[in-house]
């Protein structure tokens, strides 16, 4: 079967409710999500509006990602790990490559790959600041 590249938000949406199925389950990183997150459909609605705003340019995300993390990290004594966010887009990949193949399914691995870097310093960051 030829896979197709992420097109529209139905396509987007695919992605991201197959990748939080593989998070869910992911010992290292599944506890961090599935103790955080109750409500998993409005969840996947919200990133799928972030990554329908990050790869195809439409407005259909507001939040602020870092304020999240940051407080997962305290929640969790600042557990979160940069292996954590290897994890992560170990998952992301391959959930990407098993789907699709073209131009915005390879955007979405390099976008990935910067917000999970800048994610990491930015937690570190907060992790220093007093409170």
């Amino acid at each position: 079967m030829q896979k197709h590249d992420i097109q529209s938000r139905q396509d987007i949406e695919i992605l991201v409710r197959t990748f939080y199925g593989k998070v869910r389950q992911h010992p290292s990183i599944g506890p961090f999500f599935n103790e955080t997150i109750k409500d998993w459909n409005e969840h996947i609605e919200k990133l799928t509006g972030f990554w329908e705003t990050n790869l195809l340019g439409v407005k259909a995300y507001h939040g602020n990602p870092l304020k999240a993390h940051i407080s997962v990290d305290q929640n969790f004594n600042n557990g979160l790990e940069q292996a954590h966010f290897g994890n992560w887009l170990q998952l992301w990949f391959n959930t990407i490559d098993t789907l699709y193949a073209g131009e915005t399914a390879q955007k979405a691995k390099e976008s990935a790959k910067k917000i999970a870097h800048i994610m990491f310093i930015r937690l570190f960051e907060a992790r220093k600041q007093p409170r």
